[in-house]
């Protein structure tokens, strides 16, 4: 090994244990969308200060959830792309663990919280159930039903099929509005209705429909639609 590549191997090196004792010392909660950022993607730049260019990144696309909902481009190469996507879909695991490990109805904010995960920066509209046994411990989370950025067509009679086969006591429906804005339509409203009636035919209740927007999420249950 030259002296060269030998002291380029060794400030890698240090750079990466100067940015993971700043992760545990300081704790990933303190560190800027930048910083946090940089440590992740820091082996897809060659050189120079990986903080500053994930800072750059983050003010091309326009802030950290434009970044996260990008294509892989010229900045965000396929690389950078898959790093960032793979940790997203940990997110989203970690929040389904979360609801798995107990009743969901008695964890209201975990399974907001796991929704908001997995519907709000969707640019297509997605229709899904959460199935749940007797005790409302989740069963399953089925998106089932994929639409455009204007609406999602919704079958009534695979919903009821599906909740026979995971043999589901009760359900949570769940869909995404890509517009950004949670306030459920009349046919939110009707579709939620034709469901609870199909679902109830054969003893399984709808407990609540959750519209997921871009800051909130709307329960029509609260509402008084079912």
């Amino acid at each position: 090994m030259n002296s060269a590549h030998s002291s380029h191997a060794v400030r890698d090196g240090s750079e990466h244990l100067d940015a993971l004792d700043q992760l545990l010392a300081g704790g990933v909660g303190r560190l800027t969308d930048a910083e946090l950022l940089g440590a992740l993607l820091r082996h897809t730049w060659r050189g120079g200060d990986a903080v500053a260019a994930a800072g750059r990144l983050l003010r091309d696309a326009g802030g950290l959830r434009r970044l996260l909902a990008a294509e892989p481009g010229t900045s965000l190469t396929a690389r950078r792309y898959t790093i960032l996507q793979g940790a997203l879909e940990l997110a989203r695991r970690h929040y389904q663990q979360e609801l798995c490990a107990g009743p969901a109805l008695e964890s209201p904010a975990a399974t907001r919280n796991f929704l908001t995960a997995q519907l709000r920066d969707r640019p297509y509209e997605m229709f899904c159930v959460l199935f749940l046994d007797n005790r409302h411990r989740l069963i399953a989370f089925d998106e089932m039903f994929r639409g455009t950025i204007d609406g999602a067509s919704v079958h009534p009679r695979e919903v009821v099929r599906q909740a026979l086969q995971r043999n589901a006591a009760a359900v949570i429906l769940a869909h995404n509005h890509p517009s950004g804005v949670a306030e459920p339509s009349q046919a939110d409203e009707l579709i939620t209705l034709r469901l609870r009636d199909a679902l109830g035919l054969v003893d399984i209740r709808v407990l609540d429909h959750l519209i997921v927007g871009d800051t909130r999420v709307v329960s029509l249950a609260e509402r008084g639609v079912i």
